[in-house]
């Protein structure tokens, strides 16, 4: 996946048309809202379009220029928010910070990118999107926010792949010293990793530690029974 707004241009349909989404991938379109004015960075706000808000995008066309038009996925979006302070933006809108690739080299977008005639779109980190009408700015957050829950930073899943469970069942291996086993049964688990296998590790090793050190008292206490 690259990181970072991009130009959209795929449009299906008369007239000004919708995006062509990715049915292949179960994206679904989530909410449709005219009338809403894009602003990239520090420029002034682009002619009015149209917002679609998919299960893994947001994509802006312009109703003007079939030609034009912008789409960032969910998880280049890393903060949205609405603004309604006028200090912020003279007008209401939904506020929104874009991880880009070229953020990693350049500490900021700069304004060498965003005065020039052409916007550089993989420096823009910025994104502002201006509905005609203020009373659907709470109505576009909440969209914003169900579809970021769609779509989990990757690194999250893969912890959760990762989670796994032991018991404290089955630790011995029939009186070998040498192979230790995490249980299957999970009926009783001592430990929990969500990617954190040194923590695992660690309470396995100490459960392994009692096992032991409980079969030495047993052997210790049998040869005082043999001596007396």
């Amino acid at each position: 996946m690259v990181l970072g707004l991009q130009q959209f241009v795929e449009r299906v349909g008369d007239g000004s048309g919708q995006p062509r989404l990715d049915a292949d991938a179960g994206e679904e379109l989530m909410h449709v809202q005219p009338g809403v004015a894009i602003v990239l960075g520090g420029r002034p706000p682009e002619s009015p379009g149209t917002l679609y808000i998919s299960t893994k995008r947001v994509v802006w066309l312009s109703d003007a220029d079939r030609a034009k038009g912008y789409g960032v996925d969910f998880l280049s979006v890393s903060l949205h928010a609405v603004s309604r302070d006028p200090e912020t933006y003279p007008l209401p809108c939904i506020y929104t910070q874009i991880e880009t690739e070229a953020a990693e080299d350049e500490e900021s977008e700069g304004s060498d990118s965003e005065c020039g005639q052409d916007v550089e779109l993989s420096k823009v980190t910025e994104m502002r999107l201006v509905p005609s009408d203020p009373s659907q700015l709470d109505t576009l957050f909440d969209f914003f926010c169900q579809c970021a829950e769609l779509n989990p930073e990757p690194h999250e899943e893969a912890e959760e792949e990762n989670s796994w469970v032991f018991g404290d069942e089955d630790m011995a291996d029939e009186g070998s010293d040498s192979e230790w086993q995490p249980s299957e049964n999970l009926a009783n688990p001592i430990g929990y990793a969500n990617g954190n296998h040194d923590l695992a590790h660690q309470v396995l090793e100490l459960q392994i530690n009692d096992q032991r050190f409980e079969d030495a008292e047993e052997v210790e206490h049998e040869s005082e029974g043999v001596r007396q």
